[in-house]
Formats: structure tokens, sequence, C-alpha cells
């Protein structure tokens, strides 16, 4: 049985990343890549769908009573730090994935503190999301044994201190630590076509990583009253970045309810424009602009090619056949069925995208990064395209499985396309029919306000046929479609908090009106609970900001991580996990505090 999704934390190299548990189990990981499949797959099964367990032996006999577990990243790094105290001893296990040097390792450390603690490790290799048993066997590798695992074209390599031994399908063993004691563990993946890689110089990658990750931290332009937090955020969208293509992941899992035992359940290790063009701005306002030229890069070759057959998804590097299918071997987080892989959303219209990523863009060319001739062009083809068809409906944000609107959201996003092309001409200099784009951006703002809007209550609303709202309506003023203080954006928040703030966080919107087309509930949403709080603050609520703003960080689980819901009575974590957009909005709402703060 997989722990509470809050009970995980990630490591990752930039080319993927692992999840590993309290008990010490890495229960999920994708190699080579986000969107590779898993190799362990315990996440969204059991042990015998693949894991990496190294911890109290304790623990896996169900004696979670008698060890206490601490975690902690190892300063402002994704090298994870897990202590085990139990009634005999302390040891602590090190985890860390070395970044940026090509090779796809996980590299785990067990060193005993203090006393004696029986250890137990296991290694469970399963190809296929937990479904292909390989073939392992020991070999010797310049005088060190080894053991592998090799299917079709995958291989993992173990090498280690001391290698369990096969029993029943598995590899395990178990040991004794005592004080001073070092063993360390290393798997690697290669394709099973190549020579096995050598084993290196593990310390020293692991340190090379650790200063790495520190000196990218210590760019952070930030420096409030909430620096850990954001460092921290930045740093998970840093991992959920690929280091090679550029591209963004919204989430490094797939199929992680939105309601447990339910169907709402998505893979989100793909690059979707709108979450990757927000992390982007995040990383702008907090000083890094070279992953704006790296992303810049990703985008020109994922989009090329003709704008009709722009996608709102694309794989990690740019490949657009992403199908929808359902794994039957899998049972699914908790029972939570089916497990999918691909996302049907890939054949949606989303007329948001092209607002994000003309914002993007604009916030990269203010803060210093000069358009090339490619990057320009590529922008007046989007809003040239936009411009033939910006009035038709789109499925909206939340990617509605449901009828297509015309959703508020979506209308301002299409303002904001125009909005940014108009300004790229007028501030920049750059080239375009800035009269035409002009009366465009001025009669898409007209009929927002003529259509999207509940004058009786004063409110904007979610799409243009309902008198609900929707809790993407309170990004508006940071996009500048209207004064955070203006009555109507006052009366939004007020319906909001009426609606869909429910315990201290808000949802997305009413599933039981029936928009999106699904069934069953699901619980609120984190990115739109600080979405809240850079409203607050755009209203001059400072006080009401903070406060929730500090509430929401308490939500956090101990290593500073965020799914994309939290039960609000339970206080459970949800959905993909760690989840971009969650960590974006903190980012974007400590930055909004203190410029609400003067």
């Amino acid at each position: 049985m997989p722990l509470p999704i809050e009970d995980y934390a990630l490591i990752g190299d930039t080319g993927t990343g692992a999840l590993i548990g309290k008990d010490g189990s890495v229960d999920w990981l994708c190699l080579p890549r986000f969107d590779s499949p898993a190799c362990f797959a315990a996440l969204l099964g059991d042990r015998d769908n693949g894991r990496w367990l190294i911890g109290p032996a304790a623990l896996s006999q169900g004696d979670d009573d008698e060890v206490e577990v601490s975690r902690r990243y190892v300063g402002d790094t994704s090298i994870l730090e897990t202590t085990f105290t139990t009634p005999t001893g302390v040891v602590t296990v090190t985890d860390a994935m070395p970044v940026g040097d090509g090779r796809a390792d996980l590299v785990r450390v067990v060193e005993g503190v203090e006393g004696t603690v029986r250890v137990r490790h296991e290694w469970i290799v399963r190809f296929g999301y937990g479904g292909i048993r390989p073939w392992v066997r020991r070999e010797q590798q310049d005088g060190q044994e080894i053991i592998m695992a090799v299917a079709g074209p995958d291989r993992l390599v173990l090498r280690g201190s001391r290698l369990p031994t096969r029993e029943d399908g598995h590899h395990v063993d178990e040991f004794d630590v005592g004080a001073g004691d070092r063993l360390e563990f290393v798997t690697v993946w290669n394709a099973s076509h190549h020579e096995i890689p050598d084993a290196g110089d593990v310390a020293a990658r692991v340190e090379e990583t650790r200063e790495l990750l520190q000196a990218w931290a210590d760019h952070c332009s930030y420096d409030g009253s909430y620096r850990d937090a954001v460092v921290r955020s930045l740093l998970t969208l840093r991992l959920l970045t690929h280091g090679g293509t550029g591209g963004i992941v919204a989430a490094p899992t797939t199929s992680l309810p939105e309601d447990f035992g339910g169907s709402r359940n998505w893979d989100y290790r793909y690059c979707w424009l709108r979450d990757a063009s927000m992390t982007l701005g995040s990383l702008l306002r907090s000083g890094y602009r070279h992953e704006a030229s790296l992303w810049r890069s990703w985008l020109l070759r994922a989009v090329a090619g003709d704008p009709q057959d722009l996608q709102i998804v694309y794989a990690v590097d740019g490949g657009r056949d992403l199908p929808e299918r359902e794994l039957e071997h899998l049972a699914g987080y908790q029972g939570s069925s089916p497990v999918r892989i691909g996302n049907g959303a890939v054949g949606q219209q989303q007329a948001d995208v092209f607002g994000e990523v003309l914002a993007a863009l604009h916030l990269a060319r203010s803060t210093g990064l000069e358009d090339s001739a490619d990057s320009w062009s590529l922008q007046r083809v989007l809003v040239e395209h936009l411009a033939q068809r910006w009035q038709q409906p789109d499925h909206g944000i939340w990617e509605i499985r449901g009828e297509q609107r015309h959703f508020t959201h979506s209308r301002v996003l299409v303002w904001v396309a125009f909005d940014r092309a108009v300004r790229a001409v007028e501030e920049d200099g750059l080239e375009g029919p800035v009269e035409r784009w002009r009366q465009v951006r001025d009669d898409v703002r007209a009929e927002i306000l003529e259509r999207g809007v509940d004058r009786e209550r004063g409110t904007f609303t979610q799409h243009y046929d309902t008198t609900e709202v929707d809790a993407s309506l309170l990004v508006l003023p940071g996009l500048g479609f209207i004064d955070g203080d203006d009555e109507l954006m006052l009366g939004t928040i007020r319906a909001i908090e009426e609606d869909l703030f429910e315990d201290g966080l808000v949802r997305r919107y009413r599933t039981s009106s029936g928009v999106d087309g699904l069934t069953g509930e699901e619980y609120a949403f984190v990115a739109c609970s600080f979405w809240l709080v850079s409203a607050y603050a755009a209203a001059g609520r400072h006080d009401d900001a903070t406060a929730l703003f500090e509430r929401l960080l308490e939500r956090r689980n101990d290593v500073g991580l965020l799914a994309e819901e939290i039960d609000p009575v339970s206080d459970c974590q949800a959905g993909n996990f760690p989840q971009a957009l969650s960590h974006l909005a903190l980012v974007d709402a400590a930055l909004d505090l203190a410029q609400s703060a003067g």
C-alpha cells in the first residue's frame, strides 16, 4: 500500500524525478525521462510493481510506532536526507540524483549515527509501468559485483557496498548498521544495447550537484520574509524543467487522484504551454533568465509549422503524439482507477494558451532577453492565427471534458495576447499590424465586459452562459485586465469567498454545475488558494493576504512540497505531486505580497 501523498519527497536530475517515501522506498521513477515508462511503480500499485526500499526493517514489519522519521533537503538543493530513529539506534539515508552530467543515476548512502539499526533492502525492478519482469543476473565489472536487470530497450544496474540476493522474484537483504558505518548504493539506467556505464566517482558527482544547486538557489532575487519557501518552490520548478530540452513538465507523476477512489486521474508528465509559460514567468520574476532562453528554444521547436496544428500540450522533447490509454495491470493509487498514460487534452482547444505564451515572452523581453527573428516571427504567426478564431468557444484552463464554452478567463487571455502584441510594437519597436491588433484587443475587452459579467451580483462569471464564478477569475488583476481594487473585481472576490472558499482553501469551481462533464467531486485547488492571496494583495487587503499565505505555507509537507489539491477536512494532499502550478503560484503570491507591502 503506498503512503499518503504528502509522505513523499522529490529528488531529480532535471531529466526525471523519483518519489521517495518516509519509509525509505522509491515508489515512483521513470527512466530516463519524465515521460518514459516507470521502472518503480509501487505508487500506483504495490511492491510487486517495482520499488527500491532502503529503511529500517521495523517499518517493513509494520512497527511504525517504534521508528521516528525526520527529513530535510541538504541546504537549498534536491539532495534528501532522511533520519530514522529506532529504539536501538539512529541511521540516515541520503538520496541524490546527480544533475547535468548526462547520466541517469540514483545514489543512496546509508550511514550509522548511533547504536545499531537493522536495515532492510529491497530492489524490485519492473519495467513498463510495473508490468514487465526483467531478466536479472549478477556479473563482475572492474572487479566489482553488479546486478543487472534487462527488458527490451532498458537496463538497470545496481552497484553497492553489499548487494541483495534473489528471493521469490525480488532482490532483498537485511543487515545491521552501526555507528560510523557507511554503505553506498547506486542504480544507473542505460540503453540495453549500449555498454554498461562505469561507476564513476559518485561522491564527487553528488558534491558537484550540491554546489550547482546551491549556487542556482543563491541567485534568487527575492529576499523577503518567505525566502525559504520561495527558494524551495523555485528549486522544485527547476527539477521539473528538463535540462536538455527546456521542456517544463506539469508534474513528475501520473494518475494520482483528485478524488480518492474516483476516476479524475490524469497524466501530468508533459509540457503544457500554459503551465510552462506561467512557470517561466515565476522564474523570470525571481531573477532567472537562462531558463527563459532555454524554454523559448523549446517552444520554437515544439510549435514549429502550421499554427493550425498548435497543441496545448507536448512531450518533454516537443513530440506531439500523446494518446491517452489505461493501464489495467495497475490498481491505481489507493484503488483509484483507471491509471492513465498520455493525455486526451492534447486535442483540446484552449484559447488562453496564446495569452500565456505571449505574456511570458513579453516578460522575457522586459527583463532583457531580446527577441530573435524567429521568436518574434512565431509570435506574429500565433497572434494572426488567433485573430482569425478568437470568437470561438474553447475547453478553458481546466480542460473540461464537457461542452466548449466562452470561458471568461480564456477571453481575458485572448485580450492579453493582443495587448502584449500591441505593446511589443509600441514599447519594443517590433514590427506588426498594430492598428488591427489594437482594434481586436478593444473588441475583446468590450465583449468580456458585456457578456462575462453578472451585473446583479457585481462579478465576473465563469463563462458567458452562467452566473457561476470560477477561481481562475482571481488572476485578472495580475494580467493587467482590471485594477485589483475595481468594484467588479472586489465583487468577484466576495463571490468566490462565498461560493468556493472552504476551510481556508479555494475550489476551482462548483463541480455540481456539471460544466466539466465528469462525475465525482474534487478537493480544494492549491494554486487557486495562492491566487486568492495575490488577489487580496492587489485589492489592498494586505493583512488578509499575509494571513492566508502563512496558513497555506503550513499546508506544505515536511519538506515544503505541494500536490495539486488538498482535502480541506483531512488536510491530505491529492492529485499529481509535486505540482508545478502549485509552486509557481506560491512564488507569485510571495512576490505580490512583497510588492503590495511597498
